[in-house]
Protein backbone atom coordinates (compact mmCIF):
# COMPACT_ATOMS: atom_id res chain seq x y z
CA UNK A 1 0.00 0.00 0.00
CA UNK A 2 1.41 3.39 -1.02
CA UNK A 3 1.83 6.05 1.61
CA UNK A 4 0.87 9.69 1.11
CA UNK A 5 3.84 11.74 -0.02
CA UNK A 6 4.32 15.13 -1.61
CA UNK A 7 4.41 13.43 -5.03
CA UNK A 8 0.87 12.08 -4.59
CA UNK A 9 -1.74 14.79 -5.26
CA UNK A 10 -4.17 15.35 -2.41
CA UNK A 11 -7.82 14.82 -3.24
CA UNK A 12 -10.53 16.18 -1.00
CA UNK A 13 -14.28 16.17 -1.13
CA UNK A 14 -15.66 19.65 -1.89
CA UNK A 15 -19.34 19.32 -2.79
CA UNK A 16 -22.13 17.38 -4.37
CA UNK A 17 -23.67 19.35 -7.24
CA UNK A 18 -27.24 18.97 -8.44
CA UNK A 19 -28.47 19.88 -11.90
CA UNK A 20 -31.58 22.08 -11.87
CA UNK A 21 -33.41 24.78 -13.79
CA UNK A 22 -33.03 27.50 -11.13
CA UNK A 23 -29.85 27.31 -9.01
CA UNK A 24 -30.76 30.29 -6.84
CA UNK A 25 -34.13 28.82 -5.87
CA UNK A 26 -32.77 25.36 -5.09
CA UNK A 27 -29.87 26.89 -3.13
CA UNK A 28 -32.36 28.98 -1.12
CA UNK A 29 -34.27 25.82 -0.19
CA UNK A 30 -31.19 23.88 0.99
CA UNK A 31 -29.62 26.94 2.61
CA UNK A 32 -32.70 27.44 4.78
CA UNK A 33 -33.30 23.72 5.34
CA UNK A 34 -29.74 23.02 6.50
CA UNK A 35 -28.78 26.41 7.95
CA UNK A 36 -25.90 26.81 5.48
CA UNK A 37 -24.86 30.15 4.02
CA UNK A 38 -24.46 30.82 0.31
CA UNK A 39 -20.71 30.62 -0.28
CA UNK A 40 -20.63 31.38 -4.02
CA UNK A 41 -23.24 32.61 -6.46
CA UNK A 42 -23.12 33.18 -10.20
CA UNK A 43 -25.92 33.21 -12.76
CA UNK A 44 -25.46 29.50 -13.51
CA UNK A 45 -24.11 28.07 -10.25
CA UNK A 46 -24.70 28.50 -6.52
CA UNK A 47 -22.76 26.80 -3.71
CA UNK A 48 -23.98 26.60 -0.12
CA UNK A 49 -21.73 25.60 2.76
CA UNK A 50 -19.25 26.78 5.32
CA UNK A 51 -15.64 27.52 4.46
CA UNK A 52 -13.45 24.47 4.98
CA UNK A 53 -16.40 22.03 4.90
CA UNK A 54 -18.03 20.19 2.00
CA UNK A 55 -21.01 21.95 0.49
CA UNK A 56 -23.88 21.53 -1.93
CA UNK A 57 -23.77 23.00 -5.41
CA UNK A 58 -26.60 23.76 -7.81
CA UNK A 59 -25.88 24.01 -11.53
CA UNK A 60 -28.22 25.49 -14.15
CA UNK A 61 -29.15 23.09 -16.96
CA UNK A 62 -31.32 24.73 -19.61
CA UNK A 63 -33.15 21.55 -20.62
CA UNK A 64 -33.40 20.17 -17.06
CA UNK A 65 -36.08 17.54 -16.58
CA UNK A 66 -37.36 16.76 -13.09
CA UNK A 67 -36.81 13.19 -11.87
CA UNK A 68 -40.01 11.13 -12.01
CA UNK A 69 -39.12 8.91 -9.04
CA UNK A 70 -40.30 6.25 -8.28
CA UNK A 71 -41.04 5.90 -12.02
CA UNK A 72 -37.67 5.67 -13.77
CA UNK A 73 -38.62 7.38 -17.06
CA UNK A 74 -36.51 10.35 -15.85
CA UNK A 75 -34.20 8.80 -13.25
CA UNK A 76 -33.03 10.49 -10.09
CA UNK A 77 -29.43 11.54 -10.42
CA UNK A 78 -28.63 11.39 -6.69
CA UNK A 79 -30.33 11.91 -3.37
CA UNK A 80 -29.44 13.20 0.07
CA UNK A 81 -30.11 11.46 3.36
CA UNK A 82 -30.62 13.95 6.19
CA UNK A 83 -30.77 12.99 9.87
CA UNK A 84 -33.56 14.45 12.01
CA UNK A 85 -34.79 14.05 15.61
CA UNK A 86 -38.51 14.44 14.83
CA UNK A 87 -39.86 13.20 11.49
CA UNK A 88 -43.18 15.06 11.65
CA UNK A 89 -41.66 18.41 12.65
CA UNK A 90 -38.83 18.14 10.09
CA UNK A 91 -41.23 17.15 7.33
CA UNK A 92 -43.55 20.08 8.13
CA UNK A 93 -40.63 22.54 8.12
CA UNK A 94 -39.21 21.26 4.83
CA UNK A 95 -42.63 21.30 3.16
CA UNK A 96 -43.09 24.90 4.34
CA UNK A 97 -39.75 25.71 2.66
CA UNK A 98 -40.90 24.25 -0.65
CA UNK A 99 -40.44 20.46 -0.51
CA UNK A 100 -43.22 18.05 -1.43
CA UNK A 101 -43.89 14.79 0.40
CA UNK A 102 -43.48 11.86 -2.00
CA UNK A 103 -46.47 9.60 -2.59
CA UNK A 104 -44.32 6.50 -1.95
CA UNK A 105 -43.27 6.03 1.70
CA UNK A 106 -41.78 2.53 2.29
CA UNK A 107 -40.77 3.12 5.96
CA UNK A 108 -42.81 6.12 7.17
CA UNK A 109 -42.11 5.46 10.88
CA UNK A 110 -38.31 5.66 10.36
CA UNK A 111 -37.80 7.62 7.15
CA UNK A 112 -39.74 10.08 5.00
CA UNK A 113 -39.08 10.71 1.34
CA UNK A 114 -39.55 14.24 0.08
CA UNK A 115 -38.90 15.99 -3.23
CA UNK A 116 -36.96 19.25 -3.27
CA UNK A 117 -38.24 22.18 -5.38
CA UNK A 118 -36.41 20.82 -8.46
CA UNK A 119 -37.88 17.33 -7.99
CA UNK A 120 -34.82 15.57 -6.52
CA UNK A 121 -35.90 12.96 -3.94
CA UNK A 122 -34.25 13.17 -0.52
CA UNK A 123 -34.81 11.33 2.75
CA UNK A 124 -35.17 12.50 6.31
CA UNK A 125 -34.33 9.71 8.72
CA UNK A 126 -34.42 9.22 12.47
Amino acid sequence: MASHTDSVPAVRYLAVTFDCADPAELARFYSEALGLPVALSTDGFVLVGREGSPGLGFYRVDDYRRPTWPDSSVPKQAHLDLGVDDLDAAEARLVALGAVTADVQPLPDRRRILLDPAGHPFCITL
